[in-house]
Parts: structure tokens; C-alpha cells; sequence
């Protein structure tokens, strides 16, 4: 059954704010390999801790329709618009940006904003998602 395209444009409520942390910082750079520094900034990809929260409200949403045993992470980007650092305190707004059909799979893109409790825009990701749809 394909994705409801009802989704197409809404906006999820915003998270619960997220503290940054310098010992989750430090966590998440060993566990992807790196040397944390002593000047603290979070990597780039740090931003999917958040993301990936915030979009699991969208994905796993039974009305949605996503076969979420069947899914595939096919993109993932982040533009950012200033490092994350120890102290922030965020929330991630998730946008279904795109419901598609290609070749029968869904294809579920997501835009997720992370800025801070004061509204400072830190980060937008996007993530697209493929469900290969079974076979009927």
C-alpha cells in the first residue's frame, strides 16, 4: 500500500529540547572513530542524534502507512549554519518534505530543522527514505 500522501507538508511539533553535552560530544566522537579535542565542537554528523529522533515520530507513524520493517536509508545530509557546541539546548521541527512512488517503492524525504530554544537556526537536515514495497 503506498504512503499517504496526506503527510505531504505537515510539520511535526517540535522536540523536547536536547542539552548538548560535552561527555556526549566526547561519546560520540570515539564511537565514530575520532580523538575528542579539548576545544569541544561537535562533528557535523553529531546533528543525527537529534534528526534520526525526531524523524522516527514521522516514520513510525502508523497512518503514514511505511512498511518500517522494509526501510532503507537512502540520503542523508546536513547544511549547517553554526558549529554545535557544549551548552546548546535544541529541538528538531521535522517537515515531510516529499511522498513519492519510484517504481514501486515509496521514497519519503524529510526536512528537520534543529535550532535552538531561542529559535537560532544551527542545522537543517534531510533525510530520504526507501521502502521497497512487498510483493502483492
Amino acid at each position: 500500500m503506498p504512503l499517504n500522501t496526506d503527510f505531504l507538508g505537515r510539520v511535526f511539533p517540535a522536540t523536547e529540547p536536547y542539552e548538548v553535552g560535552r561527555e556526549k560530544i566526547r561519546e560520540f566522537v570515539r564511537a565514530t572513530g575520532g580523538t575528542p579535542a579539548d576545544d569541544l565542537t561537535a562533528p557535523p554528523t553529531f546533528a543525527v542524534l537529534l534528526t534520526m529522533n525526531a524523524e522516527f515520530r514521522v516514520m513510525f507513524d502508523p497512518e503514514l502507512g511505511l512498511d518500517a520493517g522494509r526501510l532503507l536509508h537512502r540520503d542523508q545530509r546536513f547544511e549547517h549554519h553554526r558549529p554545535i557546541v557544549p551548552g546548546d539546548v535544541l529541538t528538531v521541527t521535522v517537515r515531510v518534505a516529499g511522498v513519492d512512488d519510484v517504481g514501486g517503492n515509496d521514497v519519503l524525504t524529510l526536512s528537520s530543522e534543529v535550532s535552538t530554544v531561542d529559535a537560532e537556526a544551527v542545522c537543517t537536515g534531510t533525510s530520504v527514505i526507501v521502502c521497497p514495497r512487498a510483493a502483492s
